[in-house]
């Protein structure tokens, strides 16, 4: 499911803001980025993200900021930009890489320190996280609510398709009933069309209707299809999280459709399966975005 959340805070004279964002996935990954420094987050980050959520791509961005009137000083550690200068010269000499910047060197991860970041007693840096972790909840639950109204969306969409399945099947029902008529009235006109001086018997003209009748009967086929379209709306009006649910029921709808194409004699039957299935891929579709 798809969701954007965002909260601020400060924190003794750090100002901090959370960005959280999330996308369809099959099942639960968060991309944690935190500042130099705070990689002590990601544990605490991943388990309240884990208790929240079920399904989703997660990335979520940490930004520090000292106020004004406490800016601290920074220093860049020359010894970390050296040995990273260094690692890289035989690549750059045999031309794989390119030179690198200034720039560049200035972004890579623990090369720009603050020096009051260093001199942070551990008491004060232990407060500071757990005010960080204290926003992350605010902004999962953020988060969660921007998630929440696009499900009760999704429930409608879901709900409109699960009306058509059951119009559908419906649908098949009356067309299957009348199949083994249509059956009789053609098996008797071909055999017309072939012989027209034989004199047919009626009785044995059933029998051939009945066995044809026997190998394209979808009752089974419908009787799923039905019970499926009933497990969906039972998905969609429970709380707990339906995604995997959805995706398995799916499949199973795609089954019992496709037999149903196979098995039927009456196009107007086939018309009504190849309906089915393109209900059923809407569902499929509407699946992935569903925790």
């Amino acid at each position: 499911m798809t969701g954007f959340a965002r909260a601020e805070g400060e924190h003794e004279g750090q100002n901090w803001t959370w960005e959280l964002k999330s996308v369809n996935g099959r099942g639960l990954d968060l991309k944690l980025r935190t500042p130099p420094g705070f990689d002590g987050l990601e544990q605490p980050a991943r388990a309240a993200a884990n208790a929240k959520f079920k399904r989703g791509s997660l990335q979520a961005n940490l930004q520090l900021a000292r106020a004004a009137e406490g800016a601290a000083n920074v220093r860049v550690d020359l010894d970390l930009a050296r040995k990273l200068i260094e690692a890289g010269a035989a690549f750059v000499k045999d031309k794989r890489v390119k030179k690198p910047r200034w720039d560049g060197i200035l972004q890579a991860r623990g090369v720009i320190l603050a020096e009051d970041g260093a001199e942070m007693s551990e008491q004060a840096r232990a407060a500071l996280e757990a005010a960080l972790i204290a926003g992350f909840h605010q902004a999962l639950a953020g988060l969660d609510a921007a998630r929440r109204a696009e499900g009760r969306s999704l429930a409608a969409i879901l709900t409109e398709a699960a009306d058509r399945l059951d119009a559908l099947i419906a649908a098949a029902r009356a067309s299957a009933a009348t199949a083994p008529a249509a059956l009789l009235e053609r098996i008797r006109q071909r055999l017309e069309a072939l012989a027209p001086e034989i004199k047919l018997d009626p009785a044995r003209l059933a029998q051939e209707a009945a066995l044809a009748a026997a190998r394209a009967d979808v009752a089974e086929e419908l009787e799923r299809l039905a019970a499926h379209a009933l497990e969906l709306r039972a998905l969609i009006s429970k709380p707990e999280p339906a995604g995997r649910r959805l995706d398995f029921l799916s499949q199973e709808l795609t089954r019992e459709a496709n037999t149903l194409c196979s098995k039927s004699s009456e196009l107007e039957l086939t018309r009504i399966g190849l309906d089915l299935k393109t209900v059923i891929d809407q569902i499929k579709e509407q699946a992935a975005n569903v925790e």
